[in-house]
């Protein structure tokens, strides 16, 4: 049940990160999640981070972009 919630609740989220990653996609994979990742940091509340990085880790559909934005994400800084 809590994951069902976790996942609905990340919806508007996982559109989002999505929308971010379209707005990288001619950049080389990397160049783009480090962006992704620093935007998120800066303009998004810690509930949205952590709702992206739950449903992320349930095996959410998501951008490969996204996902690598995600892995700095969870690092330190």
């Amino acid at each position: 049940m809590a994951e069902h919630l976790t996942y609905t609740a990340s919806g508007p989220v996982l559109r989002m990160a999505d929308e971010i990653a379209v707005q990288f996609d001619r950049r080389p994979i990397a160049e783009a999640a480090t962006e992704i990742a620093a935007h998120i940091r800066t303009f998004w509340d810690p509930r949205m981070r952590a709702a992206l990085l739950d449903a992320i880790e349930v095996g959410a559909d998501i951008a490969p972009v996204v996902r690598a934005a995600a892995a700095l994400l969870r690092l330190p800084g």
